[in-house]
């Protein structure tokens, strides 16, 4: 009697990484005990975003060792979210997971990030639950983050979620289409509107290192999230605009009372109020004229349409219906 054996579902776990070539070996450990026996085809999809240390030849090995291993080289370091974007752009499986490879993304989590998805979710967002061992610095700064992009935007975006999320493959689709230069996911995600669900977990410490962020980096993603999301910038120079103007009107008003009065005495100009004025008029020209200008550069950036990402190599193994069956070989 012949058996029918068909596929089982496919998972993609899209990983990038920077300069982590000695805590590799140790993520890769232990996303294969989160994922070894679960009754899916997994393929792990790191993406070296330019790294300058020995993270490729690491990754080669990794390749070797697993057969589910694949590969993809930036030609230099184009930050995280288009490594992200070069992953997912590869993924075709039934379900995508993206993750961090520094531990904070705890692989024990898949399981159950695919029980939800299995329930008819397109998205499972994984939510940090702050802790004090995070300090007090980055807690504040990462609460303002998501306060000010919360009050500024238009799409809400989930206090404590980072980019650890499955997506349905409808899901990373609809992602896909969307082709921005200035990339924030998180937004980009949010802004779908897919059937979602959050999943809250403790962070737990890096495995080794220090993190790959920034202050500058933090700074630009914050900037793509704030002026890829909103116009408030723009609404809020008009606003002092039409503040300066009133103030204008009430102060010519004054000034033709005091000439139909009589009172031309108290017309004698003060300098200190009038530099105080030109100042103020002055900065908020700027501002506006600054905000203007971020705006048009953000757009020049995108007419140019330069891809987000360049690929220097990659490596994909095929695997037939018997090898996805039966599991990785050691």
């Amino acid at each position: 009697m012949h058996m029918d054996i068909s596929p089982p579902p496919s998972v993609d776990i899209v990983v990038p990484v920077y300069n982590e070539e000695e805590m590799l070996p140790v993520f890769h450990r232990m996303l294969r005990q989160a994922v070894d026996g679960l009754p899916y085809a997994f393929t792990i999809l790191y993406i070296n975003d330019g790294s300058t240390d020995g993270t490729q030849q690491a990754l080669e090995r990794l390749a070797a060792e697993d057969e589910r291993v694949a590969l993809v080289e930036l030609s230099r370091n184009f930050g995280h979210q288009a490594a992200l974007t070069a992953g997912l752009d590869r993924a075709e499986a039934d379900w995508v997971i993206t993750m961090d490879c520094d531990g904070q993304h705890p692989p024990h989590l898949i399981p159950e990030m695919l029980h939800l998805a299995k329930l008819g979710y397109d998205i499972v967002i994984t939510q940090r639950q702050e802790s004090e061992s995070l300090g007090a610095l980055k807690r504040f700064t990462s609460d303002l983050f998501y306060r000010l992009i919360n009050r500024l935007g238009d799409t809400h975006i989930l206090p404590g979620a980072a980019d650890f999320r499955l997506m349905s493959r409808t899901a990373v689709l609809g992602l896909r289409s969307m082709r921005e230069y200035h990339r924030f996911l998180r937004g980009m995600v949010a802004w779908m509107g897919f059937r979602t669900v959050i999943l809250p977990y403790q962070q737990p410490p890096r495995l080794a290192g220090k993190s790959k962020y920034s202050a500058r980096k933090m700074l630009h993603l914050a900037a793509n999230a704030i002026f890829s999301f909103s116009l408030v910038p723009l609404y809020f120079s008009l606003s002092l605009g039409g503040i300066f103007l009133l103030l204008a009107a009430a102060q010519a008003l004054w000034v033709l009372s005091l000439w139909l009065r009589g009172a031309y005495d108290q017309l004698v100009p003060g300098w200190s109020s009038l530099m105080f004025v030109l100042l103020i008029i002055g900065g908020t020209l700027m501002i506006a004229i600054g905000f203007i200008g971020i705006y048009v550069g953000y757009i020049f950036q995108e007419i140019k349409r330069r891809p987000v990402y360049l690929v220097r190599s990659e490596l994909r193994k095929r695997r037939s219906l018997e090898e996805y069956v039966s599991g990785p070989h050691d």
